[in-house]
């Protein structure tokens, strides 16, 4: 098994599954999504996933995700790894887009468990492996059962690292025993899908997060980790317990693109928060109760 805590791996440890910043009137801004890739980078990211699921990817087109990619790489190529969201539920769609990204210059595939379909084992690895066979671009495997009603079982999983260009997980499951037989077994670099448990998670032996609340508290989660990796636990725990609050009011409220864009542009990073449908911007009563939750970590906007 790899030794995580001795090497920054090529996708970095603090990624921000970034979202995709629209004009007043729903088209992508491209020139925003520039500016706020620099932010982060500048506050502490050393990699970024474009157009994942809190980047909204279900409602853009492919020419509107493959602008993302550009836009990003040419604000922050070489600064931090791209990682392009191109997994869908339609395998050959999927295998097309990563192909278009791969072009572009990207520096790594998210690629979910495709969803709605329903595959059995066998079709979720023939999947993984199809997409990760069409370019030479590493991908980062994401398991979120909550959102495509399936999980990547450990058997598949330890099959799907044989693959040369399956290199990551991007775990949103939280079955520690399961991700524990995985690691034991194979070199997959694992990063917590949950911002709420990046501390357990890289104690079990995770590298990082891919993290939402990540866009508006940027540096405390670059110092969480950082803290971890020097094995100071106390100031990892600490700061674990300041971020609660924030993580609370980012993820738990409403759904995360939403929630995101609204602190960011209480904060002044983004003009508006803009979402398509079917998602919705928050009601009044969701706003307050967000409002009250940071107020708890001492963020309080006007």
């Amino acid at each position: 098994m790899a030794d995580t805590s001795a090497n920054i791996p090529a996708f970095g440890t603090l990624l921000t599954a970034m979202v995709t910043p629209f004009t007043q009137d729903g088209k992508v801004d491209y020139q925003q999504a520039a500016e706020l890739a620099v932010k982060l980078v500048n506050d502490g990211c050393d990699g970024l996933v474009v157009t994942g699921t809190t980047g909204e990817t279900s409602t853009l087109t492919d020419e509107e995700n493959l602008g993302m990619f550009r836009a990003v790489k040419e604000a922050v190529g070489g600064r931090a790894a791209i990682i392009a969201g191109t997994g869908t539920n339609d395998t050959a769609h999927s295998v097309h887009l990563s192909r278009q990204a791969a072009e572009v210059g990207v520096d790594g595939l998210l690629i979910v468990t495709p969803y709605y379909n329903k595959p059995s084992q066998a079709g979720v690895r023939a999947h993984f492996e199809t997409i990760a066979s069409a370019t030479n671009v590493p991908v980062m495997l994401y398991d979120i059962p909550g959102r495509s009603s399936i999980q990547i079982a450990p058997e598949t999983m330890i099959r799907l690292a044989e693959h040369p260009n399956i290199v990551a997980v991007k775990d949103a499951k939280a079955d520690f025993a399961a991700a524990t037989r995985v690691m034991a077994h194979t070199d997959l670099l694992f990063y917590s899908g949950d911002d709420g448990l990046t501390l357990p998670w890289m104690a079990l032996g995770a590298v990082g997060l891919v993290g939402v609340t990540t866009h508006v508290a940027t540096r405390r989660f670059r110092e969480l980790i950082d803290a971890v990796n020097a094995n100071d636990l106390g100031t990892a725990r600490k700061i674990n317990f300041e971020l609660e609050p924030v993580i609370r009011a980012t993820m738990t409220r409403v759904q995360g693109a939403v929630a995101a864009k609204q602190i960011l542009k209480w904060q002044g990073v983004l003009p508006n928060s803009v979402v398509r449908l079917p998602l919705v911007e928050p009601d009044e009563a969701e706003i307050e109760t967000i409002r009250e939750d940071l107020a708890e970590a001492g963020l309080v906007f006007s």
